[in-house]
C-alpha cells in the first residue's frame, strides 16, 4: 500500500461525560450538537492557520503535511512558537493529540491552563510524523486553554490535532516488574487518544486515493480501529480492540460500533457485515464498499462480531446485547442463514462450515490472511471463529432466557469441534496439521498466519498433544511467522489462552519494545500509532496476565494468575465489571487478592489455581478443596462472595 495522508478534521468537539452513556449514533450526534463544544479552530491548518498565533519563522506551509495539503511549520532556532487559545465552555477532562515531526531535538508540545503549564512533551529527533498526546487535562467552564508548539535545534512540523474525552475508566497496574506497569500506562493513554468525539463534524470516505473525502458528517461515539489515514473503523481491528476499550470504560463506543455492523449485515449483502464504516457509524467507507456484489468481506469477521458482542455482554451486563432487535437479528442471521448461504464448495457431513469464494476480498475471502486467501474455500480462522460464535450464541441465548436455543448452540459448537478434530484438521500435527482447504478440496498445511493462529487461540483444537505440537510449531517460527505488527498482536492472546505465560509475556514485551519502529505503511506512523497495539496490550494485561474473566450478568468474576517466570506480583486496580469495579492482585501463582470497589453489588468470585493443591484458604480460613478440569487443565478453586467494599484473600498450599 502506497504512503497516504489523512485530511484533517475541520472541527473538533467534546461532550460532557454523560455523552458516553448514549448508545445510538443518531442520538449521540443530536445531543452533542445542542451542547457547547470545546474545539480547536483549524486543527489541520487547511485554512491557513485561522485561530492560531504565529511568531517569526512559523506559519502554515505546504509540502510536508501529515494530512490534507497544509501543516504547521517552525523553522530551526530557539524562540520560535505558534499557539492557540480556546475557552472551555463547560467542565470536563480531555486528551489532546497532535501528529508531529522534528528534524532535531528540543522542540516542544505544550498544553497550558490559565497560563500554567499542564504538561510539556520535549520532542525527540523524528522526521516522520508520530502522534503525541497530553492526557487527562481537567478543565472548568471558563478556563483558558493554550496549545503551543516551540522550536528546537531543527525544524518542527505539526498537523492533525485532535481532542478526545478522557477515558471514563482509569485502571492502574502496579507490579514487581516495572515494565509491566510502564507498558500498561503507555497503552491505556495511547488507546484513549484514538477515541472520537460524539458530535464532531469530520470528513467521510477519506483514504489514500481521496485525501479530501467526499463530504462531512457528525461523528458517533466511536474509536479508531485501523489505519489513521482512513476515516473509518474496521471490523477485524475493532473486535480485537473491544476488550481493551471496555477496560477503559468505552462501552458506549463498543455498542455503537457493534450495532453499526449488525445493521449493515442485510439480506442484500448476503448477511455479510460491511468491512468498514465511517465514524458517523452509518455510512460505509467507499474504498471498501462499491455495491452489494462488490465489497470487502472476510468470513471470520462475521463470527468474531457475534463472539465479541457476547464478550461485551459478559463484561458489562448491558441487556441491550440480548434485547436489542437489530443485534439479536444479526446474531441469528450470522449463525444460521449466513452459513447456509456460504456453504457450497466443500461437503462437511452433518455440520456446516461457512466458506469464502476464493476470488479475493471483494468477493468474499475465507481468511483474514489476505495474502493467502485467494483460492481458499475454508480456513482455520473461519471455522475456529464460527465455533466461538456458536458458544457466544449460547451465552447470549441464556442471557435472553432461551435455554432451549442455548442448548442447541452448545450442541452445534460441540459437533463442530468434534468434526474439526476428527476430520477437518487431518491426521497430522505441527506443520502437518491442516489449516485450510482450496476450492478443489485440497488440504493446505504449513504456516497460514491468521488461519493458523486462530485455531489454538479460539480453542477449537482439542487440548493435548496435537494442540501442544501446534503451539510448539508456531513458537518455533518466532518473528518470521508474524512480520507485521497487526498479526503479531494476536500472539499474546493465543499463548495466554493456552497457559504459555512466559511466551505470551515475551511477545507483549516485543510488541511494546517495537512501538517506535516505523510501521510498514509510511503514512501510519510508528507501530505504536497503530491503534490495535495499545488496545490489545491493555486487554492482554487484564485478561491475559491477570486472567480476569467476567460474568457481569450473573455478578460473577473468575481469576487465574498467569504471571510469567520472574514476575513476583502484579495488581490491576479499578477494573470495570458490570456496574462496579474490582482490584485484583496476584502474588505468584498461589495467592490472589480481590477487592470489590463497588458501593452496592457483591461478586461471586471463582479464584482458580492451576494444579491440585492440598489446602486452600479464604482470609486464612481453610476451605473444602475442590478441583475441576477446564480446557484440559485441572484447577483447584473456591467461590467466596465478596461484598461491596470488602477484600478477600485466597491462597493455596501443598
Amino acid at each position: 500500500m502506497k504512503p497516504s495522508r489523512l485530511t484533517l478534521l475541520t472541527a473538533v468537539a467534546l461532550l460532557a461525560p454523560m455523552a458516553h452513556a448514549l448508545s445510538a449514533a443518531a442520538d449521540a450526534g443530536t445531543a452533542s450538537a445542542a451542547r457547547p463544544q470545546l474545539a480547536i479552530q483549524d486543527p489541520g491548518f487547511e485554512n491557513g492557520g485561522a485561530g492560531w498565533t504565529f511568531g517569526p519563522g512559523t506559519g502554515a506551509g505546504t509540502g510536508n503535511s501529515h494530512g490534507g495539503a497544509r501543516f504547521l511549520y517552525l523553522d530551526a532556532g530557539a524562540g520560535k512558537s505558534a499557539e492557540q487559545t480556546i475557552v472551555a465552555p463547560r467542565d470536563g477532562s480531555y486528551d489532546f493529540s497532535a501528529w508531529i515531526g522534528s528534524a532535531g531535538r528540543g522542540g516542544t508540545y505544550t498544553v497550558r491552563r490559565n497560563g500554567e503549564t499542564v504538561q510539556t512533551i520535549t520532542l525527540p529527533e523524528r522526521r516522520a510524523y508520530a502522534r503525541y498526546t497530553i492526557s487527562r487535562v481537567e478543565l472548568k467552564a471558563g478556563d483558558r486553554l493554550q496549545i503551543a508548539f516551540g522550536s528546537g535545534s531543527a525544524w518542527v512540523n505539526a498537523d492533525d490535532l485532535m481532542i478526545s474525552p478522557a477515558a471514563p475508566a482509569d485502571p492502574e497496574v502496579t507490579s514487581s516488574d516495572p515494565e509491566a506497569a510502564e507498558m500498561f500506562d503507555w497503552a491505556k493513554r495511547k488507546a484513549n487518544s484514538w477515541v472520537q468525539l460524539p458530535g464532531t463534524t469530520g470528513p467521510v470516505n477519506v483514504d489514500e486515493n481521496q485525501t479530501g473525502g467526499t463530504g462531512t458528517a457528525s461523528y458517533a461515539p466511536t474509536y479508531w480501529a485501523g489505519y489513521a489515514n482512513r476515516s473509518a473503523y474496521y471490523s477485524r481491528d475493532m473486535t480485537h480492540q473491544l476488550a481493551g476499550a471496555h477496560i477503559l470504560g468505552l462501552d458506549a463506543e463498543n455498542e455503537t460500533m457493534l450495532r453499526s455492523y449488525a445493521q449493515s449485515a442485510t439480506a442484500e449483502n448476503r448477511y455479510f457485515p460491511v468491512w468498514s464504516l465511517n465514524f458517523d457509524a452509518r455510512t460505509y467507507l467507499s474504498i471498501d464498499y462499491k455495491s452489494p456484489d462488490n465489497f470487502v468481506r472476510e468470513v471470520p469477521a462475521v463470527f468474531e462480531l457475534v463472539e465479541k458482542a457476547a464478550q461485551a455482554y459478559l463484561w458489562t451486563g448491558d441487556r441491550r446485547y440480548v434485547d436489542d432487535p437489530a443485534l439479536w437479528d444479526f446474531y441469528r442471521h450470522a449463525t444460521e442463514e449466513f452459513i447456509d448461504l456460504h456453504d457450497s464448495a466443500r461437503p462437511n457431513g452433518k455440520v456446516k462450515v461457512a466458506e469464502g469464494t476464493g476470488n479475493g476480498i471483494f468477493e468474499g475471502a475465507a481468511s483474514y490472511n489476505e495474502q493467502d486467501g485467494d483460492g481458499l474455500a475454508e480456513a482455520g480462522d473461519g471455522i475456529a471463529s464460527q465455533y466461538q460464535a456458536y458458544l457466544a450464541m449460547a451465552t447470549l441465548a441464556r442471557g435472553k432466557g432461551d435455554t432451549a436455543l442455548a442448548r442447541t448452540f452448545d450442541r452445534r459448537a460441540a459437533d463442530l469441534k468434534t468434526y474439526f478434530n476428527d476430520d477437518w484438521s487431518g491426521g497430522g500435527s505441527g506443520a502437518g496439521m491442516v489449516r485450510a482447504y482450496t476450492l478443489s478440496g485440497a488440504p493446505v498445511t504449513g504456516w497460514g498466519k491468521e488461519n493458523s493462529v486462530f485455531m489454538p487461540m479460539k480453542q477449537i483444537i482439542d487440548p493435548g498433544p496435537r494442540n501442544d505440537a501446534y503451539l510448539d510449531y508456531i513458537e518455533e517460527l518466532g518473528p518470521e511467522g508474524s512480520p507485521n505488527i497487526e498479526s503479531t498482536t494476536y500472539l499474546p492472546d493465543m499463548f495466554f489462552k493456552n497457559n504459555r505465560n512466559d511466551t505470551a509475556w515475551t511477545w507483549m514485551k516485543k510488541i511494546y519494545g517495537e512501538r517506535e519502529l516505523q510501521h510498514v505503511n509510511s503514512g501510519q506512523g510508528p507501530n505504536g500509532d497503530y491503534p490495535e497495539v495499545s488496545f490489545t496490550l491493555v486487554s492482554q494485561t487484564v485478561q491475559g496476565l491477570m486472567g480476569i474473566t467476567p460474568d457481569a450478568p450473573n455478578h460473577k468474576v473468575t481469576t487465574q494468575s498467569r504471571l510469567p517466570s520472574g514476575m513476583k506480583w502484579l495488581q490491576a486496580a479499578d477494573v470495570p465489571v458490570g456496574t462496579g469495579r474490582i482490584t485484583v492482585r496476584h502474588d505468584g501463582a498461589t495467592k490472589t487478592t480481590l477487592t470489590n470497589n463497588s458501593r452496592k453489588s457483591a461478586y461471586r468470585w471463582e479464584a482458580r489455581f492451576p494444579g491440585v493443591h492440598k489446602k486452600i484458604t479464604v482470609n486464612g480460613v481453610p476451605q473444602r478443596v475442590r478441583s475441576k478440569p477446564v480446557d484440559g487443565v485441572t484447577y483447584t478453586y473456591v467461590t467466596p462472595t465478596v461484598r461491596a467494599g470488602t477484600t478477600a484473600v485466597v491462597q493455596v498450599t501443598d
